[in-house]
Formats: structure tokens, C-alpha cells, sequence
């Protein structure tokens, strides 16, 4: 037996930029030991894994080290791989059921997927011992919002030269640390690094703007805002909050089509 899988790069319109994810469409779920060891073999910062489900899809999220509550980008991959290789009608809505992030739409805008998140305002806090010796830099504030801390930085440059020393941040009590600065070219940017989890640093971190598009929301009084993630392959987010959801919206491409033969 046979399963399909593809290698999707998320919140880009350009191959082998943005964020790759791996995404398995599986005729029925399978078990999730399984599913961890086929993440590691994949060992990219997610595959997602897509099984029917009452009309919708079941989805889940996993890293080469544990499965994760909630990812923008496998989720952007996985809409576009069920639209684009005919699994859901170019002009359908896509559900996704998941395990701890509630239902998650899908829809078509044009070239573009929105997907309907959960916003995460994050609430400041005083910074954990040893995160400004980690990233190497005086934060202004810092913030959470679940599992995840906010940085924000003093200026872009801050953001784009940032060097953590990765072993020390992952020490640090959070999934993924975010550290983001107001920008001239778009509304602000962002890097993303979580090497508690796996990942030093994610290319582009759907659900980090569950938190950015609140927290810019209020300090730039607006609404709907362009988000650049300036990881080395770099991708843009745009995002718009409506009321306790955050709309994400972007492009994807597709790299590889293949089968897991075992």
C-alpha cells in the first residue's frame, strides 16, 4: 500500500522560498506514532497529516520531535494541495477538525488561501531569566500568548541581524520564542525560532501571527496589516483581525509530489 504525500512552500508565490511542509492525505487516520516517526523522516519544520472526516477533514501537526497544537503554514500547504490536486472543488470551503485548535476554514481568494485562526492576544510579562542573553539583545517588552513569548525589538535591523544562541534559548520555558520590530516596507516583521520543539528557526510561522496581528493591531490602529517573516527564505503573512479570530492569508506552491511506500 501506497500513500501520497507532497512537499508544499507556504506563504510564498515562489519555488524554494517560504515554508516548506510535508502533507500526507491518508484514506483513514492512522496512529500517531506512526505519524511522529514519517515527521522525522520527512524532517521538515512540519508535516501535516489529512484524513476525510464528516464532510471535512481531520488535521494534525507534527515537528520531527512531537506534534503541535496549532500551525499556519502545513494548514495553508494542506488546503492548497486538497484544491490543487482535486481532492475538494476549486470554489469549496475546506473544515479541518483538529484535536486542540477547534475547526479551521479554508477558502480561495483569487491566487491567495485565507484561513480562519483563533487570535492570541499576548499579555506582557516580565522577561524569563536568561531570554535577552539567549537572543543577544535588551528587549523593550516581552509578552505571551500560550506557549509562545513575544519579543519586540527596538527596530527592524534588531529583528533581520538577530544571531540566538540556540541551545540556551531552548531552555527557556515556551514552545517558540517571536521576535518582531515595526518595518518601512510592510507593517512590521518577525523571526521565529523554537528549538524547544525541534526547529531553530521556522521560515514562516502561521500561527506566530495569531499573537502578531493583535499585538501590532493595537499599537498601529489597524486592522489588516502585511507581516514579513525574515528568516533566510523569507515569506509574507498578511493578516487581518476580526473580532477574537485573525483572518491569515497568503500563497503556496507546490515542489514535490511523491508516495510513502511503507
Amino acid at each position: 500500500m501506497t500513500t501520497p504525500i507532497w512537499q508544499v512552500d507556504a506563504f510564498t508565490d515562489e519555488p524554494f522560498r517560504g515554508n516548506p511542509a510535508a502533507v500526507c492525505i491518508l484514506e483513514t487516520a492512522i496512529d500517531e506514532d506512526r505519524m511522529q516517526r514519517i515527521a522525522l523522516e520527512m524532517n521538515l519544520s512540519e508535516t501535516a497529516f489529512v484524513a476525510p472526516r464528516d464532510g471535512g477533514f481531520r488535521l494534525r501537526w507534527f515537528t520531527p520531535a512531537c506534534e503541535v497544537r496549532l500551525c499556519g503554514h502545513a494548514t495553508l500547504a494542506s488546503a492548497h494541495v486538497l484544491w490543487s490536486e482535486g481532492f475538494v472543488e476549486p470554489s469549496a470551503t475546506i473544515e479541518f477538525h483538529t484535536l486542540h485548535s477547534g475547526i479551521l476554514t479554508a477558502r480561495r481568494d483569487g491566487d491567495r488561501i485565507e484561513l480562519d485562526f483563533p487570535a492570541r492576544p499576548p499579555e506582557e510579562v516580565e522577561p524569563p531569566d536568561g531570554l535577552a542573553d539567549a537572543l543577544g539583545l535588551d528587549p523593550v517588552l516581552v509578552a505571551r500568548a500560550a506557549r509562545d513569548i513575544l519579543v519586540l525589538a527596538k527596530d527592524e535591523t534588531s529583528v533581520r541581524s538577530l544571531s540566538p544562541d540556540l541551545t540556551r534559548l531552548g531552555r527557556i520555558d515556551a514552545r517558540g520564542v517571536m521576535v518582531t520590530a515595526a518595518s518601512e516596507e510592510y507593517d512590521f516583521v518577525s523571526r521565529f525560532f523554537a528549538p524547544a520543539v525541534g526547529i531553530d528557526e521556522d521560515p514562516v510561522t502561521g500561527s506566530a501571527h495569531c499573537c502578531l496581528c493583535p499585538f501590532w493591531a493595537a499599537r498601529l490602529g489597524k486592522r489588516s496589516m502585511v507581516g514579513f517573516q525574515a528568516s533566510r527564505r523569507g515569506g509574507v503573512v498578511s493578516v487581518k483581525l476580526q473580532g477574537d479570530r485573525v483572518v491569515l492569508a497568503g500563497s503556496a506552491v507546490t515542489t514535490l509530489r511523491g508516495e510513502l511506500v511503507v
